[in-house]
């Protein structure tokens, strides 16, 4: 459904700009086509602002001025930049992608641009050293991947999230920046827009000053990445009528330099808009690079992960948490925040933010799948083990064996507790389940002789949670019921 949101349309060209490229690109829709209420627009800015999610703006005077003029004047088209470094998107790109759905909401066009060019040179923003160069295919690989995450997530938000009657959603494109790269040779790239960049400019940016400052200094592939990404901005002005870009705080001087080049090549004004980074209680930023990262897809952090991540949250963070990361009415935030404040050991405020969050990501399914873990684990539910599916209970216990073993007749516990490792042979594993060491499905068992009994040792979904100790698990998927 979510593929069936990205529309385009032929391109109409431009008047009073020179274009810098060799090749037509499709279009979204037109920016004529759909104005919204001059009330609704004008509040946008205010409502990102109020949520914190608005940090910086450039240029600023004219952005504070021009700008909510320009979204009140019809519907703009606003753009986002992901490079594919990783398989995945993190909780860090959450927050771009949900500033791109408030603009969309509000009936902006919104673009997602993956830096599958820019990806072969890295962003050295916030980074101590050069990144690890990537293959052509794992670039590919990882576009291919994150183009389905932010589809999905799209989807989520306008089946999930997105209120009847509320106006008409703007379009939405996923694009590849290789697609207006792969044609340019050097000399001719150079030759169109590096004589519209200053050495002198781009040497005073906080990302290039803190790397030569370094010890391993910073490399001309690095160094070109600020014009890669200006060119970025140009070519979506130039082609979609982008007049909006956002990016996290650490991107200001990147935002700099594509509002530069496009003034300089087309005398017009365009506007860069940054959002807070996130970062852990430490102050640490939360991405790749870090090491900590709390990824979006599945197979990388499951969706009781997300959920887990979320509700643990320290209270202080919470009510900031609820404006960044939902989507609800900014009084109803601080509804929920009353009843926390009325009864904070029901954490309600907390529950309400990882529900939320893993809606947007995951959906109704993965947000009913993260319930379904957390009942399992934390309240010995054997109902929420027994309505979990295979995928759930490897995700729910990652370290935990998964054994598939055929069900013979006159299967005693000390017989699975054998099969499967968890016990030792001889009198040594006999003891230690007949002193209590040993449960399964959250019941503690002291008879190696028992027989396994369906619905019992053996849940209704074939599945049996054997745990010996308080931290070794073991999975056992039962064949031949």
């Amino acid at each position: 459904m979510a593929a069936s949101m990205v529309r385009t349309c032929s391109h109409v060209p431009r008047h009073g700009s020179r274009v810098l490229l060799n090749r037509s690109h499709p279009r979204l829709t037109p920016r004529s086509g759909f104005h919204r209420s001059s009330v609704l627009l004008s509040g946008l800015l205010s409502s990102l602002n109020k949520r914190g999610l608005l940090k910086d703006s450039f240029p600023e005077t004219a952005a504070q001025d021009q700008l909510p003029q320009l979204l009140r004047s019809g519907s703009q088209t606003v753009y986002c930049g992901f490079d594919p470094t990783a398989d995945s998107l993190h909780v860090g790109n959450l927050l771009a992608l949900i500033g791109l759905l408030h603009f969309r909401s509000a009936g902006h066009h919104v673009v997602a641009v993956l830096g599958g060019a820019t990806a072969q040179i890295g962003d050295p923003s916030g980074k101590t050293s050069e990144r690890e160069r990537l293959s052509e295919d794992a670039i590919r690989e990882n576009t291919r991947s994150i183009r389905e995450s932010i589809q999905r997530i799209v989807g989520n938000h306008e089946l999930l999230f997105h209120r009847d009657g509320s106006g008409k959603l703007g379009t939405v494109a996923v694009l590849d920046n290789r697609s207006w790269y792969k044609n340019r040779d050097v000399v001719g790239f150079l030759s169109d827009a590096g004589r519209h960049f200053r050495m002198g400019t781009m040497l005073s940016r906080h990302s290039v000053q803190s790397r030569l400052r370094g010890a391993d200094g910073m490399s001309l592939t690095e160094f070109m990445y600020q014009v890669f990404q200006a060119y970025d901005f140009y070519h979506l002005h130039q082609v979609y009528g982008c007049r909006i870009q956002l990016g996290g705080t650490d991107q200001l001087g990147n935002l700099m330099s594509g509002h530069e080049f496009i003034h300089k090549v087309s005398g017009e004004e365009v506007y860069g808009l940054t959002i807070p980074l996130v970062t852990s209680s430490v102050g640490d930023k939360l991405g790749k690079t870090a090491g900590n990262a709390v990824w979006l897809n599945r197979d990388k952090t499951s969706p009781f992960e997300l959920y887990q991540f979320f509700l643990r949250q320290p209270d202080a963070s919470v009510e900031g948490y609820l404006k960044l990361f939902t989507f609800l009415p900014l009084a109803e935030v601080e509804k929920v925040m009353e009843q926390q404040r009325e009864d904070p050991g029901k954490r309600l405020a907390h529950k309400r933010l990882a529900a939320e969050v893993t809606k947007l990501v995951h959906g109704k399914e993965g947000l009913e799948s993260a319930k379904r873990c957390t009942d399992a684990l934390y309240h010995s539910s054997v109902k929420a083990l027994e309505e979990m599916s295979d995928e759930e209970l490897q995700e729910l216990f990652a370290e935990a064996p998964f054994h598939e073993l055929l069900l013979e007749p006159g299967t005693t516990v000390i017989d699975a507790c054998r099969k499967v490792n968890a016990v030792p042979e001889g009198p040594k594993g006999y003891r230690m389940v007949s002193e209590g060491a040993v449960w399964i499905n959250h019941s503690w068992t002291d008879l190696p002789e028992q027989l396994l009994i369906p619905r019992q040792h053996i849940l209704s979904n074939g599945l049996t949670l054997l745990r010996v100790g308080k931290r070794n698990f073991y999975i056992i998927k039962w064949l031949g019921l």
